[in-house]
């Protein structure tokens, strides 16, 4: 007799189930597109490095009406100079001879304008405001500085108060009571110091931050091997003296933070965020860290912050690269 399969009266064991895909990493198109282009910034910037490695050409403090004003009295034999209009007075604590900053730009622009200070970020030089610049005389017909402070300098503290310095040569020059500042990732920082633990908040009307580690930023290279990057940490003595009480502080505050910046960590570092400071937070999409000072977009969004007068907070809105946050 023949007998059946052994078993084949039991149901047919069920399938596994099928595990869900885990999603692999994946990088977004934007990501990919900001990270090309910050290296292509970085590649067009090695190149115009040396550029900004010397100060800038310093030119003579008077002013192009005291200068007209004395070729005019030049020619007329016997007479007696013109007294020159411009300021001669210096702050006490201001060098005889500067360290001041040449200032560049059209001398005929409106006496409201203050000129601009343009302060780069850490190991860097005022080449890196070559476009911002640009737009800036070409199209706001604002007079601009560029401050170069050492690799070597150890303590944003000093960096500061060595800002001060070059702030009242400007003043000095100018004829102007108080500036603009323009600073670039740790330039933003020394800025800050500067206005809001050093008494430059009646010197500075507005600073303008790209990419700075306002809150201390997790990415530091290096920071065990040079000081000043330790100071750019969370939590570092300096990041907290910033969080301490600003009462009264006059300088209005403009952030740019770039929401592909991998230098920022997290990106939300690079906000004002303190109760007491006149602050707006701008974000910067499709971009990142070392983009934000030679994007032609943000370029134009700082000239149109730089030229809103002081009314309180307002957007600037740029198609497709910045919106007010």
């Amino acid at each position: 007799m023949k007998l059946p399969p052994p078993l084949s009266f039991l149901p047919p064991l069920p399938s596994p189930p099928r595990l869900p895909r885990l999603p692999g990493p994946r990088l977004s198109s934007a990501l990919v597109g900001a990270t090309a282009l910050e290296l292509a910034v970085l590649a067009g910037h090695l190149i115009t490095y040396p550029l900004g490695l010397t100060p800038e050409r310093p030119e003579s403090p008077e002013h192009p009406e005291s200068r007209a004003g004395s070729a005019g009295s030049a020619g007329s034999a016997g007479s007696e100079r013109p007294e020159s209009p411009a300021r001669t007075d210096r702050p006490e604590n201001a060098p005889a001879r500067p360290l001041a900053l040449p200032v560049t730009g059209d001398p005929t622009a409106p006496a409201a304008a203050p000129p601009v200070v343009l302060l780069h970020g850490f190991i860097d030089n005022r080449s890196v405001f070559l476009v911002l610049r640009r737009a800036l005389t070409r199209h706001g017909h604002r007079r601009t500085a560029s401050l170069n402070y050492s690799p070597l300098t150890r303590d944003i503290r000093a960096a500061a108060a060595l800002l001060g310095r070059q702030v009242e040569a400007v003043r000095a020059r100018t004829g102007h009571d108080r500036v603009d500042i323009v600073g670039h990732s740790l330039g933003g920082l020394i800025a800050r110091y500067y206005v809001q633990r050093l008494g430059g908040d009646r010197r500075v009307r507005t600073l303008v931050t790209l990419g700075t580690p306002h809150g201390g930023t997790a990415v530091a290279p290096g920071a065990g091997l040079h000081p000043i990057v330790r100071q750019m940490r969370g939590g570092s003595p300096v990041i907290e003296e910033l969080r301490l009480p600003a009462p009264g502080c006059r300088t209005r505050f403009v952030s740019f933070w770039a929401e592909l910046d991998q230098v920022m960590v997290p990106v939300e570092t690079a906000c004002v965020d303190h109760p007491d400071l006149d602050a707006v937070n701008v974000r910067v999409t499709g971009i990142g860290h070392l983009a934000l000072p030679v994007h032609p977009a943000v370029a134009a969004a700082v000239r149109e912050v730089l030229e809103t007068p002081e009314t309180g907070e307002a957007d600037v809105p740029v198609t497709g690269a910045t919106s007010a946050a």
